[in-house]
C-alpha cells in the first residue's frame, strides 16, 4: 500500500492508505474520542463523536474520523468551536438516554455538555452497537441484535441462541459505555425463567 501524507492538528503525518483518520491521529499522539469504536471490530461510525474537520482543496467538511479513510495533502482540525460544539450536542442527546453513564459524563465535562437539555428517554442504549458487532464478529454467535428502526431502535437478545451461549460469556458487557446491555440481558433471563 501506498503512504499518504496530510495533516492533523498542525502535526505531519505519513499515513497507509486505507487507514481511517482516526488511525492516522493515533500514529502521532492526537487522540479523538469515541464511543463506538473498538480496535477488534470494523469502523462503524455510529456514535458520531469522533467528528472531525477537514479542509481540502479550499473546502471545509465534518466527517466521522472513525471510518473516513486518509487522503492525500488534506488538513484535519480535531478541535474547534464547530466540532465541539458537535460532540456537546451528540452528548447531550446520548444523555437523556442513559444520564447514568460515567463514559458519558467523562465526556459531558469536557464538552460542556449539559445532561438536562433533552427530555429523558426511556432506553438506556445509545446504540453504539458494541455488543452486536462484538457478538457477531469477534464471537460468531449473533445472540444480540438491533430490533426496530430509528429513535425506537434497541438492543435485544435472541432467547434461543442467549440462553445457549451468553451465560458463561458474558464478554460484551464490559465494552456497554451505558450498561444497558447488562440490563437488557437480566430483563431477557426474566422472562426466560417466567416461560
Amino acid at each position: 500500500m501506498s503512504e499518504v501524507r496530510l495533516t492533523i492538528d498542525g502535526k505531519e503525518v505519513a499515513a497507509t492508505e486505507g487507514m481511517t483518520l482516526l488511525e492516522a491521529a493515533r500514529t502521532v499522539g492526537v487522540e479523538i474520542p469515541t464511543l463506538c469504536h473498538h480496535d477488534k471490530l470494523e469502523p462503524y461510525g455510529g456514535c458520531r463523536v469522533c467528528t472531525v474537520e477537514v479542509e481540502a482543496w479550499g473546502r471545509t467538511k465534518y466527517v466521522v474520523g472513525c471510518v473516513y479513510p486518509v487522503e492525500a495533502d488534506i488538513v484535519v482540525r480535531t478541535r474547534s468551536e464547530k466540532i465541539d460544539q458537535i460532540r456537546k450536542t451528540i452528548l447531550e442527546l446520548m444523555l437523556a438516554h442513559a444520564p447514568d453513564s460515567h463514559d458519558l459524563a467523562e465526556m459531558a465535562k469536557e464538552y460542556k455538555a449539559d445532561p438536562e437539555k433533552y427530555r429523558r428517554e426511556s432506553s438506556f442504549c445509545i446504540h453504539c452497537g458494541l455488543c452486536v458487532r462484538y457478538c457477531d464478529e469477534i464471537k460468531g454467535k449473533n445472540a444480540v441484535t438491533f430490533v426496530d428502526q430509528g429513535a425506537s431502535r434497541e438492543i435485544s437478545f435472541i432467547p434461543e441462541i442467549a440462553a445457549k451461549e451468553c451465560w458463561d460469556c458474558k464478554e460484551c458487557f464490559p465494552l456497554c459505555p451505558t450498561s444497558a446491555l447488562q440490563a437488557a440481558y437480566v430483563l431477557a433471563r426474566s422472562f426466560e425463567d417466567v416461560g
